[in-house]
């Protein structure tokens, strides 16, 4: 079986959340993780897992969260709802957990990323995000 180049992961995920989730263009505004979420712990810590999920945040998020988690992606440009800017404080308020649950579950035009990423890189990026707050 043909490996799929990384590179190439984000703009094919793009193009298939466009064909099948058409239904979310209408998703709601407001994106709330369920209350259990909140109690998902980060089991991961230090700068090696930062940097890990600073790996994965390029070569899957970036696209339409934007270099810097801003939104402003490219492909994240003709979203709707938009890329949510996750160094916002609606973003860097919620929980480890809710971040984990969204990153998992996905909300179109937002993907799932259960089957794609490990729970390990779904933490990874969980702690990739918090550092850009500081950004």
């Amino acid at each position: 079986m043909k490996k799929t180049n990384l590179k190439v992961l984000p703009a094919i995920l793009f193009i298939a959340i466009m064909i099948v989730g058409i239904g979310g263009l209408n998703a709601q505004n407001s994106w709330i993780a369920p209350k259990d979420a909140d109690t998902l712990v980060n089991p991961l810590s230090g700068k090696e897992v930062v940097k890990a999920g600073k790996k994965l945040f390029k070569n899957q998020c970036v696209v339409c969260h934007g270099a810097l988690g801003k939104g402003d992606g490219v492909a994240g440009m003709g979203l709707t709802p938009k890329p949510s800017n996750l160094t916002s404080e609606k973003v860097q308020s919620q929980t480890d957990g809710a971040l984990f649950w969204k990153i998992t579950n996905g909300n179109p035009p937002m993907a799932s990323y259960k089957d794609i990423l490990s729970e390990e890189q779904r933490w990874q990026l969980v702690s990739y995000i918090r550092t850009l707050k500081k950004k």
